[in-house]
């Protein structure tokens, strides 16, 4: 679904990747885990198109896309829930929802504005209100929901439960645990290392712009002095 091979990308004369490599394949669950600062933001933008690479190759379904400008990368299947959540303060949830929605590749059932209100009900009850009435929690989901609008191949996660109440998270993790199980291709950061060893297939390590681990999950349990080099503040 995704390969990055030796994705280097910066900001002005300052680089922040210095050849990043993973891939996600279709229906897996995938983490970028690494402490604040470390490339996870960065690496996320260059996939993207929101940071201009300065070297190596991003491939959605085989075709390349590095530097490619973000609508197109959108229109290839990647769908984005940003860090900070933006969604548009002075749109209704409902506006939020189909402001940006798409439908890309063929087959399998398709997300509709009825479809995201069956798998957040939340959203149904606040479907009038602006985005800045909601709670941070009602504000991940909405958009969650949005970039499920766009039909995603792959569904990018950037820190998916930052800030929220345990019982918020909680929910979060359950809906993204169906997704994984519907077949949904995820690509996620997190700081909740334990869950995401729970969720995902594999997971790859940044440190200061570059890969330092991979592997999956048995081995990331395996390996608690991972936390302590590459986690923990």
């Amino acid at each position: 679904m995704l390969a990055v091979e030796d994705l280097r990308a910066g900001y002005g004369g300052s680089q922040v990747l210095f050849g990043i490599s993973f891939a996600v394949s279709e229906g897996e669950a995938v983490t970028l885990l690494g402490r604040n600062g470390m490339g996870k933001t960065t690496t996320i933008g260059a996939v993207m198109g929101l940071v201009p690479p300065t070297g190596g190759s991003v491939r959605i379904a085989g075709r390349p896309f590095q530097g490619a400008p973000p609508h197109r990368i959108a229109q290839a299947g990647l769908g984005l829930v940003p860090e900070g959540r933006q969604v548009f303060p002075t749109l209704t949830v409902e506006e939020n929802l189909v402001a940006t929605a798409a439908r890309h590749g063929s087959g399998g059932e398709r997300w509709s504005l009825a479809r995201v209100y069956e798998f957040f009900p939340r959203l149904r009850e606040r479907r009038r209100n602006l985005g800045s009435q909601l709670s941070g929690g009602e504000q991940q989901m909405l958009a969650i929901g949005r970039a499920l609008m766009r039909n995603p191949r792959l569904l990018i996660l950037d820190e998916a439960t930052e800030g929220l109440a345990p019982l918020v998270r909680r929910e979060i993790w359950q809906r993204l645990a169906l997704l994984k199980a519907d077949g949904q291709a995820i690509l996620i950061v997190d700081k909740n290392v334990d869950h995401l060893a729970r969720f995902a297939d594999r997971h790859v390590i940044i440190e200061k712009g570059e890969v330092v681990w991979s592997g999956d999950s048995a081995a990331l349990l395996a390996a608690p002095d991972l936390k302590d080099r590459f986690l923990h503040v």
